[in-house]
């Protein structure tokens, strides 16, 4: 690898001039607060930004790329850059951010083979605007991120989200992508010229390379096919409480994924988790204090009627399948929970008109709270992105968050874990015992989902959430997350994505790290693309 240190001024210089003649002096910022800005996430990272360029198509992009060759200067894609908790835009070692957001077109849209060809500028509120226009019967799968993030971008983190298409990376083909010498390639069936299924068919004919360009630095996708879901005649979400231990419900709701009655991402929260969700902490409550005790979240519980775990998800099919799917899970957790609801839109409408009477008849504040978090969520279970879990990042800030929150440049503090199991009710019991008990030691909240993203894994998001500009918690949050990491690791349980700090925790595998080595050699002789990052 020959690439140079950013701060080498004279290759950055006339790399700088060699890409404002290449994109356009507009789109290359060296502005003070636009590289602090890049450099800027929820945590503390050691990088730093160069500058920042805006290419505007694949051909710029292209371009980039062989004048970083020509300079040894790194390059470090991103796509929107609200990879919050993950490292947002900031780079894994020194670079130049080339921010893909310009690059932003939907290219390709078929009603009735469901899918749509887009650019990793597109973001989640832009695919469901577009499929609004279209009047279109098919749903995209949303995260519970903001809806301004990148599609492509999440799906190449393997991020997850509610519906049957929640896993993301198993419903993507179709790849465009720059290698690092500026040459392109198409992916699968998509590499053959006429081809008609080049959006359709994950594999292709011989070796499948789409894989390599996920959690790596092998290349930039500029274009992607992303499969959508035909609206189902009927779709009924699910809620449930249970005081009770996490394994019984990991046990009962295991099978159901399996066997497909339940054919959608499940969600289990715990108490700390469900109130980060609706509220910031409870400063008046504790007097100040952190963390929330045990102690004291268990009397906020029973006040606030929460289960120590809460469920979510949603039945989808036809109104046959739906009410059998219901049936199941009745029977599956029954004996196991406190409570469990059925809701739909028909049934959101009847809670809102009952809101005003319940509350003067029982002086409870419950049914409102709950009003404040079904629409959103019941959104999100038909591909509806959402703005409203994003205030949960300020759980810990003195002020409310603001109207437009950006948790960067707000000095909030995120960080997260996110171990993945056996969907089984010991070892996802013990993934959340360590998180728990190695969190509230760092003086943290332990704020923790487990979701069953297929038939046989689950992931614990496990966030370490605090106030950055409170002095020390930095030093806190990275101690508590490198002390998780390393003991989930040594129990057997890997994260599924890490944060721009903490690659070295990927390095596993002997002989698997020789071939991942000897790949970035053939495809990126020079090291210019996002050195460090998954290596």
């Amino acid at each position: 690898m020959v690439s140079v240190e950013i701060s080498s001024g004279p290759a950055l210089s006339a790399a700088l001039d060699e890409w404002r003649k290449a994109i356009g002096g507009a789109h290359v910022s060296t502005a003070s607060e636009d590289v602090r800005a890049a450099a800027t996430a929820t945590f503390p990272t050691t990088a730093t930004v160069g500058a920042v360029l805006h290419p505007a198509n694949r051909e710029d992009v292209q371009l980039c790329l062989r004048i970083a060759n020509r300079f040894g200067v790194p390059l470090y894609p991103i796509s929107t850059g609200k990879n919050w908790g993950y490292g947002s835009r900031a780079p894994v070692r020194d670079a130049v951010i080339l921010d893909l957001g310009r690059l932003n077109r939907i290219v390709d849209f078929d009603e009735n083979l469901a899918y749509v060809t887009l650019e990793p500028g597109v973001t989640q509120r832009q695919l469901y605007q577009f499929l609004e226009s279209q009047h279109s019967r098919l749903w995209m799968d949303a995260t519970g991120a903001s809806p301004d993030c990148s599609v492509v971008g999440n799906t190449l983190e393997r991020g997850f989200g509610h519906t049957p298409m929640g896993d993301h990376c198993n419903h993507v083909c179709g790849f465009e992508v720059v290698l690092p010498s500026g040459e392109c390639i198409n992916t699968g069936f998509s590499r053959f010229p006429g081809g008609k299924v080049g959006p359709l068919s994950r594999w292709g004919t011989g070796p499948s390379v789409d894989g390599l360009f996920s959690q790596s630095n092998f290349g930039i996708v500029t274009r992607m096919t992303v499969w959508l879901m035909p609206a189902p005649d009927k779709h009924t979400a699910y809620f449930f409480q249970t005081e009770g231990g996490l394994a019984d419900i990991v046990e009962a709701l295991r099978p159901l994924r399996l066997t497909g009655a339940i054919r959608s991402v499940a969600h289990i929260a715990n108490d700390y988790k469900v109130l980060s969700s609706s509220g910031q902490y409870p400063w008046s409550e504790t007097a100040g204090r952190t963390p929330l005790s045990r102690e004291t979240m268990a009397r906020l519980r029973h006040e606030l009627r929460l289960g120590r775990w809460n469920g979510s998800g949603c039945l989808y099919g036809t109104r046959g399948q739906v009410r059998e799917s219901r049936s199941l899970l009745r029977r599956a957790l029954d004996g196991k929970i406190t409570r469990l609801q059925f809701i739909d839109e028909g049934k959101l409408n009847f809670l809102r008109m009952a809101e005003a009477p319940y509350r003067l008849i029982t002086g409870r504040s419950d049914l409102s709270r709950a009003l404040r978090l079904l629409p959103p969520l019941l959104g999100l279970m038909r591909g509806v992105p959402t703005e409203d879990f994003l205030p949960s990042a300020y759980w810990r800030k003195p002020q409310p968050p603001p109207a437009k929150p950006d948790p960067d440049s707000d000095g909030c503090g995120l960080l997260w874990c996110s171990p993945v199991a056996p969907s089984t009710g010991p070892h996802t019991s013990e993934v959340v015992d360590i998180g728990e008990d190695i969190a509230l030691k760092h003086g943290f909240e332990p704020l923790i989902s487990v979701s069953l993203v297929n038939e046989r894994t689950t992931v614990s998001t496990i966030a370490i959430t605090y106030d950055r500009r409170v002095q020390g918690e930095d030093a806190k949050a990275v101690s508590c997350y490198r002390e998780l990491t390393e003991h989930l690791l040594a129990r057997g349980y890997p994260p599924y994505r890490l944060n721009v700090s903490a690659m070295e925790y990927g390095r596993a595998g002997g002989h698997y790290m020789d071939v991942i080595r000897s790949l970035k050699q053939a495809l990126d002789p020079n090291g210019i693309l996002a050195p460090g990052r998954y290596e």
